[in-house]
């Protein structure tokens, strides 16, 4: 018996060949699609990699995930900056007094004593004899009255109510970028001036005041991670970590290190622009606001501004432009009000209308002329900046409005958490598209090159 056998025909290869490719179209699509899939994770992952690289970002991701504010779980940085003459370095010591000192500030890292001399430990060495001699008195004093059954209860009361208002004071950490300043009269805790000789750089590399200070802001500039380091280090506790055994493994629980410092206060040279202007001033600002909520503090001469116009606006201008240059909130300090109120400067600042009674009154007296229009105009274009700025009036003399500083301070570095670090987050987004961007580039390159190839092998083949 024969059996016949039909051959399939070219239409139906072609159909096959094409349910075929569709077949491998699906399936492409659907590995394609599971690879975007792990793509977007792999992103996810690394925003949160990058995020956790910058300490400032790291620490607002804490913060969201306990519903706190950074400056909770933060302490905030003060750039104190003006111009000489200002008052910044007193108001600096007013501010430090308003402070209370962190706990044992004479230890270094490893617990021994890195920032003083090592002679002036010996000598207080030598005097330690006495005061334990002193301390032993007083308490054998103490004893005695406490078996008499002496003591005042409201001595006793009044003491525990200074410790817990000592307790609830803020603390505070300094810091003096300074090199040219012979006196500091605040307790710095880091100086400037123990790392650089601001007189033998001016020795050395035969240059002016100016240029001296701003060679030693760089050499400084080199070793600041070392600075960051030991802020980081001063502005946590850690506590001590608890081992929990079981009966298969010990496993040990970190706890989350508390906040240890409120404030850290930075004072700059008063050659202000050897500063704002500077490389190594951009280093040193940056450093400080990628790891802790960092504001500028503007102090201004009250009396000169309220004297002149024309001065009062170059120092808006000033703030205008360090507002511009750091992105940083910043804060005008009316200082020397027990002089003259600082209350008629804010008033130009919040009322366009008063600053131009002002400045008709200032023309009929001095005829400024093309001085006086200029003024006027830029007091138009800056009514809109006076808005996002913090004012407030102190008096270093006198202490006067150094709590109403404090409350102005918390409130800017709530404008650095919605602010600046939003501004952070989408240049760390801007570096990454650029990355992917360069990496699809080098590929398309990579496979256009494969193609070229390919087609020269095929064409040899031909041939």
């Amino acid at each position: 018996m024969s059996m016949s056998m039909s051959l399939p025909t070219t239409e139906e290869l072609e159909s096959e060949s094409l349910t075929d490719q569709m077949k491998n179209i699906q399936i492409s699509e659907r590995e394609n699609a599971n690879h975007t899939d792990n793509e977007d994770d792999n992103d996810t992952d690394t925003d949160t990699e990058d995020a956790m690289k910058i300490p400032i970002l790291r620490r607002a991701l804490e913060a969201t995930a306990s519903s706190k504010k950074i400056q909770d779980i933060a302490p905030i940085c003060v750039l104190v900056v003006g111009m000489a003459g200002s008052g910044k370095t007193t108001l600096m010591s007013t501010l430090q007094r308003s402070l209370a000192v962190p706990d044992e500030d004479d230890k270094g890292d490893d617990g021994s004593n890195n920032d003083e001399d090592p002679k002036d430990n010996d000598n207080d060495n030598d005097g330690d004899e006495p005061n334990k001699k002193n301390k032993n008195k007083v308490d054998d004093d103490k004893n005695e009255d406490e078996e008499k059954g002496g003591g005042d209860g409201n001595e006793e009361l009044n003491q525990e109510q200074e410790e817990e208002e000592g307790e609830r004071k803020p603390v505070g950490y300094c810091l003096n970028l300074d090199p040219a300043t012979k006196l500091v009269p605040f307790g710095a805790s880091i100086d400037i001036r123990d790392t650089v000789d601001y007189k033998e750089v001016m020795k050395q590399h035969k240059l002016g005041p100016n240029g001296a200070i701003m060679t030693s802001l760089n050499l400084f500039s080199t070793k600041f991670d070392q600075v960051i380091s030991i802020l980081d280090n001063r502005a946590y506790s850690y506590p001590p970590t608890t081992n929990s055994t079981t009966s298969t493994s010990t496993t040990a629980s970190t706890p989350a290190p508390t906040k240890a410092l409120d404030y850290i206060l930075v004072d700059t040279p008063g050659q202000i622009e050897a500063f704002t202007w500077s490389a190594s001033g951009s280093i040193i600002t940056s450093a400080l606001a990628s790891s802790f909520p960092t504001i500028l503090a503007f102090v201004v001469d009250t009396p000169r501004c309220a004297t002149s116009l024309n001065t009062f606006m170059s120092n808006m201008l000033y703030a205008c432009s360090m507002f511009y240059r750091t992105r940083l909130p910043l804060v005008v300090v009316f200082n020397k009000c027990d002089v003259v109120s600082g209350d008629v400067c804010m008033e130009w600042m919040e009322d366009y209308e008063t600053f131009q009674t002002a400045m008709d009154d200032f023309m009929a007296s001095d005829n400024c002329g093309y001085y006086a229009s200029l003024s006027r105009s830029l007091s138009l274009v800056l009514d809109e900046f006076y808005q996002t700025l913090h004012r407030v009036a102190v008096s270093a003399a006198t202490g006067d409005g150094v709590e109403e500083f404090w409350e102005v301070v918390q409130k800017a570095a709530g404008d650095f958490e919605e602010d600046y670090v939003g501004d952070l987050k989408c240049r760390v987004e801007e570096q990454k598209m650029k990355r992917k961007a360069l990496a699809k580039d080098s590929m398309n390159r990579l496979q256009k090159d494969v193609d070229e190839q390919n087609d020269i092998d095929d064409d040899d083949d031909d041939a």
